[in-house]
């Protein structure tokens, strides 16, 4: 490593105190009560009140400083101090951090991350949606060993390891990749009763349908009266309104 950056390589400690104070500073009443009402049923998410531009642009500047001074190990103990406290926008932060090193990814991580969903660190459908699509998705595509394990996840008691299940794959399924393991994953969340499962497994579905879009339409027709009605609305929105209306009614 550099002299120069190494003199001036913050620790993960000093940096999350130091962004902390900059949320808790920036922060913004109204923003966070127009936030607050989309997880009215969810007693502790809690915002600042920081908008995503915002946000992204304190990433890029936390990067600058980060870059060639980081490693992976630091960017996961930076997580570690982060992801547990209760605003939205630290978790997000941290996770944001963390995808900076995605070229570092290695095996561990994955039992890291579902560790970080089974303690409930990501505790709301945004906080795994900005995790699993880039985080968990970039270690299946480089490891498909963790396929089968991820495919496990959709019998996991933990709802926000099972949305993870459906969300990791989301990359890839638009490209095609996994295919067969998407639709598996898919077909096993159809029992669970949970909203936000039928969401993300809708999400999944139509991302396939972008890679082979006569698949995702053999698959509903198949499975039609198992699906929930969410998880089909979803999967199907970037049909033709025509077609959308036939696999509606045809999958009662």
């Amino acid at each position: 490593m550099n002299p120069e950056k190494a003199v001036n390589r913050p620790t993960p400690e000093a940096l999350a105190r130091e962004v902390k104070q900059w949320l808790q500073k920036n922060r913004n009443p109204k923003i966070a009560a127009q936030a607050k009402n989309y997880f009215k049923d969810y007693d502790d998410v809690t915002f600042y009140g920081i908008d995503s531009p915002k946000m992204r642009e304190y990433d890029r500047a936390l990067w600058e400083r980060l870059k060639g001074r980081w490693s992976l190990a630091d960017a996961v103990r930076f997580c570690e101090l982060m992801l547990p406290e209760k605003f939205h926008e630290v978790k997000g932060l941290a996770v944001l951090v963390l995808l900076r090193f995605r070229k570092e990814y290695t095996p561990d991580l994955f039992t890291t991350i579902k560790g970080w969903l089974e303690k409930d660190y990501c505790n709301s459908w945004a906080a795994v949606d900005i995790l699993c699509p880039d985080g968990l998705g970039t270690l299946l595509k480089r490891y498909p060993e963790l396929v089968e394990e991820v495919k496990s996840w959709t019998a996991h008691p933990n709802r926000w390891v099972k949305r993870a299940s459906a969300v990791g794959f989301i990359k890839l399924a638009k490209y095609g990749g996994h295919l067969d393991a998407i639709y598996e994953v898919s077909e096993r969340l159809f029992p669970f009763s949970d909203d936000l499962i039928h969401k993300a497994n809708g999400w999944l579905l139509r991302e396939a349908g972008k890679a082979d879009a006569n698949r995702l339409e053999a698959f509903l027709l198949k499975h039609g009266l198992k699906i929930p009605r969410t998880t089909v609305r979803y999967a199907i929105e970037r049909f033709p309104e025509a077609q959308r209306k036939r696999l509606l009614l045809t999958t009662k």
